[in-house]
């Protein structure tokens, strides 16, 4: 079948299974593109956001009530099942109102996707010296804080 008739998550499922081949044979060692910029375009499409440019700090994209997204993405596989979100630099300039986080299994299907207020990002979030950053991870007591909101329906319609 071309390319060009298969869907977005079937291309992606075509990638997960490329890497992994690349993987087994030394090639490459992560798994993780091209989580980023797909959940970005998936969480902005589903909630009719405006995507920013890369150079804007902090965060991804502005909502139609001026809300400032940052929108973070993770694929769990079999050999990697860490939760953890990518570095959250400079937390406390408050560079976005809300969090957007998606937690993909190892063929692209949504296990999680939440929103997180600023404020409770930083309840759960700590803070490492080495990157400079705060690191998030999505599991435990953060996934039923009753101010975090699945967004799970809305993204996989």
């Amino acid at each position: 079948m071309p390319l060009k008739e298969l869907t977005v998550k079937e291309l992606l499922q075509l990638h997960a299974s490329a890497t992994n081949e690349l993987n087994a044979r030394g090639v490459v060692r992560t798994h993780n593109n091209p989580v980023g910029d797909y959940t970005e375009w998936l969480v902005a499409r589903a909630l009719d956001l405006e995507l920013q440019s890369n150079s804007k700090a902090g965060y991804d994209a502005v909502g139609k009530d001026d809300a400032r997204v940052q929108i973070k993405g993770r694929r769990v596989t079999p050999t990697n099942n860490s939760r953890q979100l990518s570095a959250i630099r400079k937390y406390a300039e408050k560079g976005f109102d809300v969090l957007a986080a998606v937690i993909y299994d190892e063929r692209f299907n949504i296990i999680e996707a939440l929103l997180i207020p600023h404020e409770v990002v930083g309840e759960y979030a700590s803070y490492r010296a080495h990157v400079n950053a705060h690191i998030l991870i999505l599991k435990g007591p953060i996934l039923s804080d009753p101010r975090v909101q699945s967004i799970k329906e809305i993204v996989c319609s």
